[in-house]
């Protein structure tokens, strides 16, 4: 069985409005399976276009998408929604989550949109992840009531709860102080070594960057040398 997550092959990416605009130029990557990789560049360098692309939320480009081994590109917007939920767990910048609704009912709701038959086994799990991230006694709190660095924390229990072979991240970090940033990383690594998780994120904190396993640094839409 290939130890290959994620393969983009060729991927070239154009904006249309107003004017024709290339955003990415030949894009190859290839992540394995329990690799952390960050992807850094300067503010418009494609980084978070590429980010949406092979997290199959944007399908209008040329080149091969590949995830756990299944060709996404061609694929319907419904297998597409199917693959999103199944195989790839999201972390943005902001939470997202549902303020009425409490901690563990946030963690839960990906796991009940799939399978909305195993209640107890999609609670079971969520409470476990609760106490992987040493957020388990904030189960019962709405969300709106817990700090930031505690909301990110859910919103990683929230992306795992489907059990995905891929973590996918757009500045996860970016909205936290140095110490929840650093809470946060630590929890990537342990997803990657101790789970044997992969970890896709796109930072423009070269701090962050430089303790993933690789980095991918982007410049005018390629891929071009390490800096670091």
């Amino acid at each position: 069985m290939s130890n290959i997550a994620l393969k983009a092959s060729h991927i070239d990416k154009y904006f249309h409005d107003p004017y024709k605009v290339q955003a990415l130029r030949d894009i190859e990557i290839e992540v394995l399976k329990g690799e952390f990789v960050s992807i850094t560049g300067k503010s418009g360098c494609g980084k978070s276009t590429l980010l949406y692309i092979v997290s199959t939320m944007d399908t209008d480009y040329t080149g091969e998408l590949w995830i756990d081994n299944s060709c996404m590109t061609g694929k319907s917007e419904p297998e597409l929604a199917k693959v999103r939920n199944e195989k790839i767990g999201f972390v943005f910048q902001f939470h997202y989550l549902l303020n009425e609704f409490s901690v563990l009912k946030n963690v839960m709701l990906p796991g009940m949109k799939l399978h909305p038959e195993n209640k107890l086994e999609i609670e079971s799990r969520a409470v476990e992840l609760l106490k992987l991230l040493k957020i388990e006694h904030l189960a019962l709190k709405r969300a709106n009531l817990i700090s930031g660095g505690e909301k990110q924390r859910v919103a990683i229990a929230r992306a795992l709860i489907n059990n995905p072979i891929i973590i996918m991240g757009d500045e996860p970090t970016g909205n936290l102080d140095k110490k929840n940033s650093d809470i946060v990383l630590e929890i990537f690594h342990q997803l990657s070594e101790e789970l044997n998780k992969t970890l896709l994120i796109v930072t423009h904190d070269l701090n962050f960057a430089r303790q993933t396993h690789r980095n991918i640094y982007m410049e005018d839409g390629r891929i071009i040398d390490n800096p670091f």
